[in-house]
């Protein structure tokens, strides 16, 4: 089971359900995962979602990756990916997957140079979250494709076009 706890500044619409979204993202990329049997275990999997601005991501990615601007999201994994298999022994039934936060003025930056619904862009930043809560990285092109496959198929599933086809790209 899956359990999604979100937070939002005053930045981030209030007439939009945020929550929904980043639950329905989450379990899409968990799916689309090589973890999706997490969502059949005996445990519920919880992921906490910050919707935030570009000061506190700022502050975050100068602190704990030692760049000093802001980026559009940040994961914080509360579970190294080599004991996931393990989750169905947790002692209380629950465990915490890890933080994502994103920044509000980053994003919508780049979904309107992108010309996506901001809704859209959001989803998939938050399924690249997830994914990184789940190991994944893109760090070379063998993990950054494996990493993209999963994120074409979440978002496929939440009817999101592939960001990642050539017309997509050339938005920039």
């Amino acid at each position: 089971m899956l359990q999604t706890e979100l937070t939002a500044s005053s930045l981030w619409e209030a007439d939009r359900n945020w929550t929904d979204l980043a639950a329905k993202a989450a379990d899409a990329a968990i799916t689309a995962s090589s973890h999706a049997d997490l969502l059949t275990k005996a445990v519920t999997i919880e992921v906490s979602v910050k919707l935030s601005d570009d000061r506190e991501v700022h502050m975050l990615n100068k602190a704990y990756r030692a760049k000093d601007k802001p980026t559009n999201v940040l994961s914080f994994p509360q579970i190294q990916p080599d004991l996931l298999d393990m989750l169905a022994n947790t002692d209380d039934g629950e465990a915490l997957l890890g933080d994502i936060i994103l920044a509000h003025e980053t994003c919508s930056a780049e979904a309107s140079a992108k010309e996506i619904p901001f809704s859209d862009h959001i989803s998939h930043l938050i399924v690249h979250g997830v994914l990184h809560l789940l190991g994944y990285n893109h760090e070379n092109d063998p993990e950054a494709g494996l990493m993209e496959d999963c994120e074409v198929k979440a978002l496929s599933a939440l009817g999101i076009a592939n960001p990642y086809t050539e017309q997509a790209q050339n938005r920039f």
